[in-house]
């Protein structure tokens, strides 16, 4: 019989602790001994937003808690684990230092082998904790700092089709909840409260719509939301109205963006059945899932989202992410530094600034 791989994995690249233990099951999934995350919503609630030196203090106090209740939940002790992966990039110096170092000094510790993860790839790879997926798909990675579409061939390697030039679109959502002042965190709230508004309200802008292919830009978008809320004051239903019709706009811009996205796959794969997975915090969003449902439905492609469970910031994906590259020896020294950018595809072109030609 096979060995199944245990790792114990560490996120701490913006305003989460996280640990878990994952081992590979015999379907290809994962087995998730625990999952434990530890949310900061309460410190950086009154500042609307993550203030990177409060988060990395939070970390610090929290960590060694977070692993020993990880690894007592597993029921796994170290000596029982087969490696150690924790987050690495992109994300916040301050944060990622903190998980980093004390996975690597677990690692040298107890002689494991330790696995330097990019925080994108565990989003890449996290609806492979569920389901056994077979390469090539293509991937909407959607967080609060990255919006990007991606084919993704095989574990590290990775061709970027179109990406933000400007904001992410899990930045948009918070500073338009910031604007409305609908509370943190953002993206939730606006898609909550844009239930009861009528999406129809106002007429927002698509930027780059009609041009770039499947790269995206939602800083006009940020903009006309807050030239609109200038104008309506503290009436509560129009905040909805336009909260209703921001969510519209993103899901509208998703929408005709992803399917030239799919194509552009097609293309480049040659193949006629496609695998669309939408991945990241902002893939919790259930108006956003049933737009692309719709999409996939009527281009007859598959669609998968990881559980709502994984798709913010989680070690479980980072723990699972490492088993897969140990499994292609893609194993790193302790003497890795922290990135704050580390794009999947080295070879894209970096699409912000002034100066861009679209």
């Amino acid at each position: 019989m096979t060995k199944r791989i245990t790792f114990l994995g560490i996120e701490t690249s913006c305003d989460e602790t996280a640990a878990a233990v994952i081992r590979e099951n015999e379907k290809g999934s994962a087995e998730i001994l625990s999952n434990i995350v530890s949310s900061q919503i309460s410190e950086h609630k009154n500042f609307g937003g993550v203030v990177p030196e409060l988060a990395a203090r939070a970390h610090l106090e929290n960590i060694e808690f977070i692993i020993k209740s990880a690894l007592d939940e597993s029921k796994i002790s170290l000596d029982d684990i087969d490696g150690v992966a924790a987050t690495a990039g992109p994300g916040l110096i301050v944060c990622l230092t903190v998980g980093l170092s004390i996975g690597k000094s677990i690692a040298a510790f107890t002689k494991k082998p330790f696995v330097a993860v990019n925080h994108l790839e565990g989003h890449a790879l996290s609806p492979g904790l569920e389901t056994n997926i077979e390469f090539p798909y293509l991937l909407l990675l959607i967080s609060g700092g990255h919006t990007q579409y991606l084919i993704v061939k095989d574990v590290n390697h990775y061709e970027q089709l179109g990406t933000t030039i400007d904001d992410a679109l899990g930045e948009a959502f918070d500073k338009t909840a910031k604007m409305l002042d609908l509370g943190y965190p953002g993206g939730p709230n606006v898609e909550k409260f844009s239930k009861l508004g009528d999406k129809n309200f106002f007429k927002l802008p698509e930027p780059i719509i009609n041009k770039s292919g499947c790269n995206l830009s939602f800083a006009g978008l940020k903009t006309a939301v807050l030239r609109e809320t200038k104008k309506i004051n503290d009436n509560k239903q129009m905040k909805y109205n336009l909260a209703a019709s921001f969510q519209n706009t993103i899901n509208n811009i998703l929408y005709k963006k992803t399917k030239i996205a799919v194509e552009m796959f097609k293309e480049k794969t040659n193949l006629k059945h496609v695998k669309l997975i939408v991945a990241g915090g902002v893939a919790a969003n259930n108006s956003i899932r049933t737009n692309l449902t719709k999409l996939s439905e009527e281009m007859k492609i598959k669609t998968i989202y990881p559980n709502i469970k994984f798709c913010g910031d989680n070690a479980a994906m980072i723990a699972w992410a490492g088993i897969k590259r140990f499994k292609k020896n893609l194993v790193d020294n302790v003497d890795v530094q922290a990135k704050s950018r580390w794009p999947l595809d080295s070879k894209a072109p970096y699409m912000k600034g002034p100066g861009l030609k679209l």
